[in-house]
């Protein structure tokens, strides 16, 4: 699967699912040593180049911190990465 081709909106799905999933280490915190390192993996897939690598160190180190899996990162990068660029393309016009 190419990742990085993904439609947009595709993103968003994988992404929302992606922070529900982060959820789960409050009812069971050992699925942090699994999500944390994954999350950080499946970050750098979606989201290419160097904002992906930083985006996914961040993720890695949100996940594996207790009590900051309410942090919805996967949406927040969808929401930098099309918001970002629909407001520069929009200055372009």
């Amino acid at each position: 699967m190419n990742w990085n081709k993904l439609k947009k909106q595709h993103k968003l799905i994988l992404g929302l699912i992606f922070d529900l999933l982060g959820f789960v280490s409050f009812i069971f915190p050992p699925f942090d040593f699994v999500w944390a390192p994954l999350s950080g993996y499946l970050m750098t897939k979606l989201y290419e180049g160097k904002k992906g690598k930083i985006a996914g160190i961040f993720v890695f180190i949100e996940e594996a911190l207790p009590f900051l899996d309410i942090v919805p990162t996967f949406t927040i990068m969808w929401m930098y990465t099309y918001w970002n660029q629909s407001s520069v393309d929009s200055r372009e016009q």
